[in-house]
């Protein structure tokens, strides 16, 4: 397993944004799969603002990465930022959350906005 080494406040930070079951379970889906906005609210079920508020925070540390197609934005996981060694244990540890994204796509909402 890889190890890095941060500063206790990092970790600090990082540890404080993935205590929100939200930005957690978030981070685990998608870190194995992009996902737009519209499929969050859709799976959360709550607003626009707050998951793109939720986003916003794991963007300003790195540990997300977004990709346009055409006017939806996607977002993933960084694999690539310096703290994903520190955070992937904890992914790999949860629970899989691709069947919120099976009953998106049962609905028929998986990719509704593209």
């Amino acid at each position: 397993m890889p190890q890095t080494s941060m500063e206790m406040e990092k970790a600090t930070v990082i540890l404080k944004l993935l205590g929100s079951k939200t930005r957690l379970t978030m981070m685990k889906l998608i870190n194995d799969q992009a996902c737009c906005v519209c499929e969050l609210v859709e799976i959360f079920q709550t607003s626009q603002p707050s998951i793109s508020q939720h986003l916003r925070k794991l963007k300003d540390i790195g540990l997300v990465k977004e990709d346009r197609r055409g006017q939806w934005i996607f977002y993933s996981v960084d694999k690539s930022n310096a703290y994903y060694p520190f955070i992937k244990p904890i992914l790999d540890q949860l629970p899989s959350q691709e069947f919120k994204l099976k009953e998106l796509e049962e609905k028929g909402t998986r990719i509704s906005c593209c």
